[in-house]
């Protein structure tokens, strides 16, 4: 649990970090992040070697979720689009068996994930105008990002265990494959020599290091845990967001961080009684 609740706090601080980079095109910023991150490994490089299927089921996670994601955002007001997009962590409880047999689905379960996503659409919405009119393929593109992520996280247990450092791999393919959809479909960006430690911050933290710590999360804990503790990454990125612009945070985010606790409490309580059972 410690592992992943590192990991969401590094993606807590996306927003700012994103806004700071906002004129960047968002291929050509995740193609550089993703390429930082897979830095952080270099030296552990051998361990990049893995099978084929688990390197083509790291592509489908780190490069799939963001090119999906970015079709949406393209097709989709962004606030809707986050929000059905943010529907992974409650995919990866509800999918957890799928994947995994041996982890049976309990009512605590489910209604825990429910409500840490009714918590995690207040951050998001925050109280502002939401209406899912639009295209309808931007909403499934979102969709589908999420199952990419969820699938993604759960699958990880089902190829042949392989080493973290392996990530590493995952993310230099990955990088490769969004500067390319840069090159293909958006324009050139002018740099800014303050665009630079944003661009380090990012890639070594949001787009890097929490990749590690997730894969690390998902090999060793509960999904079904990890999947409800998740739902703190966009209440997170919403209060760093209001701390970095000076903005006042709402009511709905208070109550966004209730729901959100409690529904974490309530996996981690029933978590302590199956134990002592």
């Amino acid at each position: 649990m410690l592992w992943a609740l590192m990991a969401i706090i590094l993606w807590a601080s996306l927003a700012v970090l994103g806004l700071a980079l906002a004129h960047w095109p968002p291929f050509l910023l995740t193609g550089l992040s993703l390429l930082l991150g897979g830095l952080l490994s270099l030296p552990h490089w051998r361990q990049w070697r893995v099978p084929l299927r688990t390197l083509l089921l790291g592509v489908y996670g780190l490069f799939g979720f963001h090119f999906l994601l970015f079709m949406a955002l393209r097709h989709a007001p962004p606030i809707e689009a986050n929000l059905i997009n943010y529907l992974w962590p409650l995919l990866i409880v509800l999918l957890t068996p799928l994947f995994l047999p041996g982890h049976r689905l309990r009512a605590v379960h489910v209604l825990a994930a429910v409500l840490g996503f009714a918590g995690a659409a207040l951050a998001i919405v925050g109280g502002r105008q939401f209406s899912l009119q639009g295209s309808g393929v931007g909403f499934a593109l979102a969709g589908c990002s999420a199952l990419v992520w969820a699938s993604y996280s759960l699958a990880s247990r089902r190829v042949p265990p392989f080493p973290t450092a392996a990530v590493g791999g995952f993310c230099m393919v990955s990088a490769a494959l969004a500067l390319l959809c840069h090159g293909l479909w958006e324009p050139a960006v002018v740099w800014r020599t303050v665009d630079g430690v944003s661009l380090l911050l990012l890639g070594l933290g949001p787009m890097g290091a929490a990749f590690y710590l997730w894969d690390r999360a998902l090999k060793q804990g509960d999904p079904r845990r990890i999947g409800v503790l998740a739902n703190l990454t966009p209440l997170l990125s919403t209060v760093a967001l209001h701390l970095w612009t000076g903005r006042p945070l709402s009511g709905q985010v208070g109550l966004a961080a209730v729901l959100i606790s409690g529904a974490a409490s309530l996996v981690w309580w029933s978590g302590r009684r199956a134990q002592s059972s």
